[in-house]
């Protein structure tokens, strides 16, 4: 899924900010200098304070498509100012990544995924963007487990403030390996495990490599990690150890975002090999993980009626009978509440494979919103949703590459008229309809133009 690499993506002017707020600002000045210019790590400031100051300026704008307020040539300076002072804060952030102690270090990333969650900062980033990578390879490779979960994760964000072009693919290539090596070391931490594997599917999801090596060396290490949960050769499924379901929950989901961007050859492949493996491990003994396979044997049946009108589920009829009991569990020795989730999203599963109908939800993000329509488009928004948690409707409002990837085009700009009109319902469904096929469409294209390389 090929992206522009031309102009900047999610520019992050600040829109205007209350007044009041400003000087009230204006009157802490003093005292947030001596934050700004204090010993790194030890200093008199916490990371959570740094943070809590940081989010405070940003809450009051929209990345510069909030409703313009009236306002004087001095209150324009004080917006000035306070960007200079919010930017200050973050670079402190980031150095507070280089600095000796852990402590420091690890509140130095909850800070910053916080801010890269729920802002748009790629003029800002896109300058310092090396100098993140670094200390966040310094981080995976010398950090302890906690660490490098949380700069797995940190780098996810990094690239989703990029958006798809040369400066995603460049770190991308530079982190791969690190990612991969944690990832597949089971001496390593579970948590930094999980967040390698998210890290890596969503960093090479937005890449915009063109020549396929990347997605298929992803692909093949993921593949790797949740395979061992397949049953061996007798049938028989392998005992899990602690935390492991949780690892291949991770890896399969990472995995099948991945599959939603291979060609048509590759995926044939694909459905031909897991399919009958998958449905063997909804047996399996982690609520979790059922989940997360019923929901990747759901895309794969999508995925392959999308390539052939002809495609038919191998032994139909004994996975629907599963799909059903799990549909209707009422063991009492499973938790409530896993299993009306696991009841819900099963009953959702079966509707799709019996009847190729999809329960429709809407996102909604402003004066805008998107129709979750598909299993695909289900798996790639969820994806985002992981990673950037709460923050994934800002950037669906503001960041170019997830208005892209669905089909929203270009941020708006909305003054106060045009934020009292309201689009119809039906309007913004055909217009959300309209652009994914779209979008399939160009997908359809890039598989076509990647299937003598895969």
């Amino acid at each position: 899924m090929p992206r522009s690499k031309k102009g900047k993506r999610g520019s992050s002017k600040t829109g205007s900010l209350r007044q009041e707020v400003l000087q009230l600002q204006l009157s802490a000045k003093g005292s947030l200098k001596g934050v700004k210019n204090g010993v790194k790590g030890e200093s008199g400031a916490s990371d959570d304070e740094l943070m809590s100051d940081i989010l405070s300026h940003y809450s009051s704008a929209s990345e510069g498509t909030s409703v313009q307020e009236e306002g004087t040539g001095g209150e324009q300076v004080d917006e000035q100012t306070a960007q200079e002072e919010t930017e200050d804060k973050l670079k402190q952030c980031i150095d507070n990544l280089m600095d000796k102690s852990a402590k420091t270090r690890l509140a130095a990333l909850e800070s910053l995924r916080q801010v890269f969650s729920s802002r748009v900062l790629y003029d800002f980033l896109v300058e310092r963007r090396l100098t993140v990578s670094d200390c966040l390879e310094r981080s995976l490779k010398k950090g302890s487990g906690e660490e490098q979960a949380a700069a797995a994760t940190v780098f996810a964000l990094l690239c989703i403030q990029l958006g798809g072009g040369d400066e995603v693919e460049e770190g991308f290539k530079m982190l791969r390996p690190i990612l991969t090596t944690i990832l597949i070391d089971n001496t390593a931490s579970i948590a930094a495990r999980q967040s390698c594997a998210r890290a890596l599917g969503m960093c090479c999801y937005v890449s915009s490599a063109e020549d396929g090596e990347d997605l298929i060396k992803s692909l093949a290490l993921l593949e790797s990690v949740f395979m061992t949960s397949y049953p061996n050769r007798e049938g028989t499924l392998p005992t899990p150890k602690p935390g492991n379901a949780g690892l291949h929950s991770a890896a399969l989901q990472a995995w099948s975002l991945l599959v939603t961007i291979c060609p048509a050859s590759k995926l044939s492949m694909l459905l031909d090999l897991h399919l009958p493996k998958l449905q063997a491990c909804l047996q399996s003994s982690d609520v979790n993980y059922r989940i997360a396979v019923g929901e990747t044997i759901a895309l794969l049946v999508e995925l392959g009626r999308d390539i052939s009108e002809e495609f038919e589920v191998e032994d139909s009829e004994s996975l629907c009978e599963c799909l059903k009991s799990l549909a209707t569990d009422s063991n009492k020795h499973r938790a409530k509440n896993d299993r009306r989730k696991q009841r819900s999203i099963f009953r959702e599963v079966l509707h799709y494979i019996e009847n190729e109908d999809f329960t429709v939800e809407k996102i909604s993000f402003g004066v805008e919103g998107i129709y979750i329509d598909s299993w695909m488009r289900r798996r790639i928004y969820d994806a985002f949703k992981e990673i950037q948690e709460s923050g994934v409707r800002h950037h669906l409002q503001f960041n170019p590459l997830l208005r892209d990837i669905f089909g929203l085009g270009a941020p708006l700009i909305l003054d106060t008229a045009v934020k009292s009109q309201k689009i119809s319902r039906f309007e913004k469904h055909l217009f959300n309809s309209a652009a994914f096929k779209a979008r399939t469409k160009q997908r359809n294209k890039v598989r076509d133009k990647r299937a003598d390389v895969m």
